[in-house]
């Protein structure tokens, strides 16, 4: 794997944003194979060097761990929160592993999120050079019109960027809301919810509900499980690894 700057390598796997991962590693908590780095630009390779925050290990735990979580609203998808919120590596801290979400979903979005100690995985899951499709259910408020959503494909730019949709499958109106199953393939923050708002149909209700070849299925809200050795081979397949064990 091609090696990242730090902090990016630290954003990926949920220690923090991209500036305040800098900010700390400018304060001189983070060592990278036993020395000190306090260089935001510095390049690791997060599946094979050794780095530590505060001196706990990030992603060296003995073997592999995959799970799934279907996360709550109300919930934060980082590995630690400076406001000291609820986080979905609550939900597993009894597992005697340590681990971390793959991606992000802001707070009010439930769904589908992994959690791996699997660097080399989370590293090409989470870069968008890979395309790895996410697939959304979203109730929005408003009755939705067939030439917005060919602007949802036709692909919407909000700060800069443009952003277009893979595929939407509507699934039916209600009153004054609408309901629909889009799938993107990439992972910007808050990209559902700014591409329905710049059309003029505020997101009432987000779920996730796959990730590549990973399918949230009946799982409940609030529970998780770990992978089954054929959906950790399909991940992998899918980002151009083999599984080994």
């Amino acid at each position: 794997m091609n090696k990242i700057r730090l902090q990016v390598a630290l954003a990926k796997i949920g220690i923090a944003s991209r500036r305040k991962s800098a900010l700390i590693i400018q304060s001189n908590r983070i060592r990278v194979n036993g020395k000190p780095v306090n260089q935001k630009g510095f390049h690791v390779d997060i599946s094979k060097d050794k780095i530590t925050l505060d001196g706990k290990v990030l992603f060296k735990e003995r073997g592999k761990h995959y799970y799934v979580l279907n996360k709550p609203t109300g919930i934060v998808s980082t590995s630690s929160d400076e406001r000291q919120r609820p986080s979905v590596v609550d939900y597993v801290r009894n597992l005697g592993v340590r681990l971390y979400p793959v991606g992000r979903l802001d707070q009010n979005t439930t769904g589908l999120i992994i959690l791996t100690n699997d660097g080399d995985l989370t590293y090409r899951l989470t870069h968008p050079k890979f395309g790895i499709e996410r697939v959304y259910e979203v109730k929005v408020k408003g009755a939705m019109r067939d030439k917005d959503m060919q602007r949802l494909k036709s692909g919407i730019v909000v700060e800069g960027k443009t952003t277009q949709v893979e595929k939407i499958v509507f699934k039916k109106k209600r009153g004054a809301n609408t309901r629909l199953l889009i799938t993107l393939s990439e992972g910007r923050k808050r990209e559902v919810r700014e591409i329905f708002n710049a059309i003029g149909y505020p997101v009432l209700k987000l779920k996730r509900v796959a990730y590549g070849p990973l399918v949230l299925g009946g799982l409940k809200e609030g529970m998780f499980r770990p992978l089954a050795k054929f959906e950790v081979i399909r991940l992998k397949r899918c980002v151009g690894l083999h599984e080994t064990r």
